[in-house]
């Protein structure tokens, strides 16, 4: 199938965005392109208006400040993928992406796009939830700051009010052990389930965790109850069974298709027993 008719307007600045985004309910703002264009073939979303944003250099970067890793909106998955940076300061965020796609959607799609997608099982939310990032949005009134956990308000929903932006993604910088474990039905495809967790080890005592489930929920869940059972502890074998259980118990798993609830609620058991072992040998 082909788009129905809209509007189009390539942005020339950060302002025009949003000014055409505030001035047009239902607008969609085109980056990478790699969900909005099926999308759109399909006819599942018919916009008034698509906003390019593409020739907005100054949303596409990647560096470290002040014990930071600031990634630009336009940023694209292969830079993320590529980078030294990312695999030394941030290196939860650099197994996970390649979990995204495939090559030829990683060379094209953009970390904001994949942020304000805001699917539930994509790698991406999760692992900002896990790793406490902060997500910029530009409005009509400035610049805010939205906590990764608060960004998120359901399948395809976010905080971004009317005409507002996402601009970039500000990520702490960690070192300590990181895992990550998918379950999907073929390689890259959106997982059922996928786990993501860091810990730092204080000789066998856990110091930190942190623990983020996609796929599980109507938006990436954050365990913070298993994380908590972690912290202080000796992470042994039980000691991590009763964590992935406390992870489990905090999902709220969809019946589709692809797996019923309780077969996704048992795989995050699983998963996080894994991720949070692999993280514990890696720390």
């Amino acid at each position: 199938m082909k788009a129905a008719p809209f509007d189009y307007l390539r942005a020339s600045s950060l302002d025009e965005a949003i000014e055409a985004l505030a001035g047009t309910p239902d607008a969609r703002v085109l980056a990478g392109g790699q969900s909005l264009v099926p999308l759109l073939n399909l006819r599942q979303l018919r916009p008034p208006l698509v906003v390019d944003i593409n020739r907005l250099d100054g949303l596409s970067f990647l560096r470290t400040d002040n014990g930071r890793l600031e990634i630009g909106a336009l940023t694209r998955h292969r830079v993320v993928e590529m980078s030294e940076a990312v695999r030394s300061d941030v290196p939860l965020l650099a197994e996970a992406i390649g979990y995204v796609g495939h090559a030829a959607i990683r060379n094209r799609g953009t970390i904001g796009g994949s942020l304000a997608h805001a699917d539930p099982a994509a790698e991406l939310p999760a692992v900002m939830v896990t790793l406490d990032a902060e997500i910029g949005v530009h409005g009509p009134e400035g610049e805010r700051l939205v906590a990764a956990r608060d960004f998120f308000l359901g399948p395809h929903r976010t905080a971004l009010g009317p005409g507002e932006l996402l601009t970039r993604i500000s990520v702490p910088t960690r070192q300590g052990g990181h895992a990550v474990e998918e379950l999907s039905r073929r390689s890259r495809d959106l997982p059922l389930v996928a786990v993501f967790a860091t810990v730092t080890m204080s000789g066998d005592v856990c110091e930190t965790a942190r623990i983020a489930v996609g796929g599980a929920g109507p938006t990436p869940i954050r365990a913070t109850a298993a994380e908590e059972s972690l912290v202080g502890s000796v992470l042994t074998a039980d000691a991590i069974a009763v964590a992935a259980e406390l992870a489990a118990a905090a999902t709220d798993p969809p019946s589709d298709l692809h797996a019923p609830a309780g077969y996704r609620r048992e795989m995050t058991a699983v998963l996080t027993r894994r991720a949070i072992a692999r993280a514990k040998e890696r720390a």
